[in-house]
């Protein structure tokens, strides 16, 4: 890949902040003060802080002990576990980015119909209706032939997008610290109105922080496009703590305006109705268009990451071979293709359906389950084989614990869910495999 077309740092991490920073942030003050008090709130950042440094910690270091493997996602699973489970992370992460743009296209939408909408007429709705429709397409494929012209070009958009959505955000936390008050903030600390024990609801806060931390693997997907192997890490941990940090301040502080069980009681996005109280309606459209600016910068950074891993994955025979081929600006076209062919079908279903933004969030969570917990185990037995230092054991065996805590914060149903998703993928690694055996016959 000429060196012209490789992401530096700054591209780098704003890809990261920005896959992770989407919608869930702007209904996050809502969406954690239903489920927990200050306390379990706060428990749940401490374990969700330390979950995700350690496992940004495995990509940064497995990014060091092996820069031979790009993909990071599917090519770390395929090393430890074999081809199999390489498939299943990879098939997985592939869906959980492509479900996860389809959301953000919906909710797009959904806030605009906010602006649009009246009584007598209802265009976008909740981002379902055939006007919702036809204009999330022309998204859709405006995106596609953007990433056409190169990733470094589409990278750069990003980080511009990314920048924008900022504002906003910076802007609600000066508001809630200028409204601050001591009392509210410490109005019902244990959650007891919520009837739940203290572990119970730092269990449920677990299910939305998965969800907002969804994108750390972002640099190491692109990690064959980096200018430096060294931006690879940096990038990773730059743009967790800046987004650690962001949400810890809008969840938390948020509840030194309201009393949780009024945020609680709040539509979504939430930040735009807290806006709303204190500001006026400027302040609403403020977070209104960031939430727009910030979900289409996260739509592009997952529709990156979701035709890169079928790209990385058929390279190593887990794809079929079309999926391999790249255009003369060194975009992975085929790859592509189907990512967005996939993502036109499911808005097609959601349509019909009628389903919203919340139902295709579990949707793409359940799939992330796996890929990350292998990712920590790889360093588990990486390390252990190699007898390397107790640090580097430490954090792998720390990021497989998280993993394992995930998947039982996420419950038996979610669980269910993503293994009934992964079945159909199984018949297209037998193919692959076959088609593989065959090329290698045949050379």
């Amino acid at each position: 890949m000429a060196q012209g077309q490789r992401i530096g740092l700054t591209a780098l991490t704003a890809l990261v902040f920005s896959s992770m920073v989407g919608a869930g942030v702007f209904s996050l003050p809502q969406n954690m003060a239903e489920v927990a008090g200050l306390d379990a709130m706060l428990a749940g950042w401490i374990i969700t802080g330390i979950g995700i440094l350690l496992l940004a910690g495995c990509f940064l270091h497995l990014s060091r002990l092996r820069p031979e493997l790009d993909g990071g996602i599917y090519a770390y699973a395929r090393e430890g576990f074999g081809d199999l489970a390489g498939f299943l992370s990879a098939w997985g992460y592939w869906l959980c980015a492509t479900i996860g743009v389809v959301g953000y296209l919906v909710v797009a939408f959904a806030a605009l119909g906010a602006f649009v909408d009246t009584p007598q007429q209802v265009i976008f709705g909740q981002g379902t209706t055939l006007y919702a429709l036809i204009a999330e397409s022309l998204v859709l494929w405006t995106v596609h032939f953007l990433i056409l012209k190169g990733v470094k070009e589409a990278a750069l958009v990003n980080l511009v997008a990314t920048l924008a959505k900022s504002i906003p955000l910076v802007i609600f936390i000066a508001v809630i610290c200028y409204y601050f008050e001591p009392a509210t903030f410490t109005v019902d600390r244990a959650g007891t109105s919520l009837n739940q024990p203290f572990m119970e609801q730092v269990k449920s806060t677990m299910l939305i922080t998965l969800w907002v931390f969804t994108g750390v693997e972002g640099a190491i997907i692109l990690s064959a496009r980096a200018k430096q192997r060294k931006d690879i890490g940096r990038a990773t941990y730059l743009g967790v703590i800046a987004a650690l940090i962001l949400y810890v301040l809008i969840s938390v502080l948020s509840l030194g305006v309201l009393p949780r069980a009024e945020l609680a009681g709040l539509g979504n996005p939430s930040m735009a109705g807290m806006m709303a109280l204190f500001t006026g309606t400027p302040g609403k459209i403020l977070i209104s268009v960031g939430l727009i600016v910030s979900v289409l910068a996260s739509y592009l950074s997952w529709i990156l990451y979701s035709a890169e891993v079928p790209y990385t994955a058929a390279q190593y025979g887990a794809f079929p071979a079309f999926f391999a081929r790249t255009n003369r600006n060194g975009t992975p076209a085929n790859s592509l293709l189907l990512t967005s062919l996939t993502v036109q079908l499911c808005l097609v279903i959601v349509m019909f359906t009628g389903e919203g933004y919340n139902t295709l969030v579990l949707v793409s969570t359940s799939m992330i389950l796996i890929p990350y917990f292998l990712v920590g185990a790889y360093l588990v037995k990486f390390t252990w084989r190699r007898a390397a230092s107790g640090k580097l054991r430490a954090i792998g065996l720390g990021a497989s614990v998280y993993g394992l805590w995930l998947v039982y914060a996420a419950g038996v149903d979610t669980l269910l869910l993503s293994l009934i998703l992964y079945i159909p993928g199984l018949a297209l690694f037998v193919y692959s495999r076959y088609q593989h055996a065959r090329l290698a016959a045949a050379s």
